[in-house]
């Protein structure tokens, strides 16, 4: 490639995409009650149905709540509404490494995001990043047995319910897509570089699960000025990701301002469950007591939850209430208590507002919310199950994974 057209596939990235010009801004005053109704349809069940149906009935703002609802936090929000305003199908970019077995906040939480984004008309680009894995020394460096691995994980998303009919859902292979388009991909790569020192490429090192402080290779230091390229090379108008990943997003949208590019990338970081033990502020696949994993048989769930961290009245860094806010609430609508009638008898939970002021207030007991959360896990689970004990191909690559050594 000569410098004329690296070059160019740089410089293509300052003229603004056809979707923006003047911003709209949004009230900061939305009705939290119709934000959570209107959020709270679009459970799993009611989302299977074709997207493009729900869309063309959706005004602007509901359309906006449902995507702003998945961020724990967006930059920035008045982007966002000229965004949903300006194109029909803005690209949504979510991105995981093929490591190992997955676990609920992978496995579960993207597929209720991705509903969430598919219903408001969005196209999801999900990046199997297997090179990135590979720099990563994930499963040894061995690229093989990472695509083993991703191609178990789209199984998963196809079990619990991820809505991957129409193509408004896209799984994308780095290692495919990088080779078929080098040309575009590398000059990109080598620009983010050229215009960051050292420093600001290392405090982007959180993305990989290490920090500045890790004995870092030189693959592992290239990896955040490939994961800045990826955003622009796929087109992407929203980078949806775990708060885990906002340092190389943040990036991202510097980058746009050295390139001078009017329309930065959106960022919506979504919020990270903690494992299930004491002051473990992220699920850890490498730590199976802390995690629920997808394919988890029903006993080891109940076990799971029965040892796990949730200390009566207290409400903050209680892992078993955040998987009912952030997994069973949106799934189901609802949360169901069963108990004796000498023990306050059953009770159904709508929102988490109310569940939470009952267990702070001791009307609600671990040894009942529980079982009651065991029971809805479960529920959610029971079709990965399924489909790992009845379909040959998955069975396969699941018994594949489970043998290899997880490596960091």
């Amino acid at each position: 490639m000569d410098n004329k057209e690296a070059s160019e596939a740089i410089n293509a990235l300052s003229s603004p995409p056809s979707s923006a010009d003047t911003p709209i801004s949004t009230s900061q005053n939305m009705d939290n009650q119709e934000t959570s109704e209107a959020i709270d349809a679009l459970s799993l069940a009611a989302s299977s149905s074709n997207p493009s149906i729900s869309t063309s009935q959706m005004s602007l703002e509901e359309k906006f709540k449902i995507v702003r609802s998945i961020g724990e936090e967006c930059i920035q929000e008045d982007e966002l509404m000229n965004l949903l305003a300006k194109k029909p199908q803005p690209v949504c970019y979510d991105g995981f490494e093929p490591s190992g077995r997955m676990h609920i906040a992978q496995g579960v939480l993207k597929a209720l995001n991705v509903n969430k984004l598919t219903s408001a008309g969005c196209k999801v680009k999900i990046w199997i990043a297997d090179w990135f894995a590979q720099l990563n020394n994930k499963m040894g460096g061995d690229l093989k047995k990472i695509e083993v691995v991703g191609q178990y994980l789209i199984e998963i998303w196809k079990a619990v319910g991820m809505n991957l009919e129409g193509g408004h859902v896209e799984f994308l292979w780095s290692s495919k897509e990088i080779n078929s388009r080098a040309h575009e991909y590398w000059p990109l790569v080598m620009d983010v570089a050229r215009r960051n020192k050292l420093p600001r490429i290392l405090r982007c090192c959180q993305i990989m699960g290490r920090s500045e402080q890790d004995e870092l290779t030189a693959a592992q230091i290239f990896y955040p000025c490939m994961q800045c390229a990826d955003i622009f090379f796929l087109k992407a108008d929203i980078c949806q990701l775990g708060m885990d990943q906002r340092k190389v997003n943040v990036l991202a949208r510097e980058y746009c301002d050295d390139i001078r590019r009017k329309n930065k990338p959106i960022i919506l970081s979504h919020h990270m469950l903690p494992g299930l033990q004491e002051g473990q502020e992220k699920m850890s696949k490498s730590d199976p007591s802390s995690s629920i994993y997808m394919e988890d048989e029903e006993a080891d769930v109940n076990l799971k939850i029965k040892k796990a961290f949730c200390p009566p009245k207290v409400v903050e860094k209680n892992p078993c209430l955040e998987y009912i806010k952030y997994i069973v609430l949106p799934w189901f609508n609802e949360f169901k208590i069963e108990r004796s009638a000498e023990n306050g008898a059953d009770k159904t939970y709508k929102n988490f507002e109310e569940l939470a002021a009952d267990y702070e207030s001791g009307n609600l007991h671990p040894a009942d919310l529980k079982p009651a959360l065991s029971k809805a896990i479960n529920k959610i689970l029971q079709p990965v199950r399924d489909h790992f004990k009845n379909d040959q191909k998955a069975k396969d690559l699941m018994k594949r994974v489970k043998s290899f050594k997880v490596t960091r």
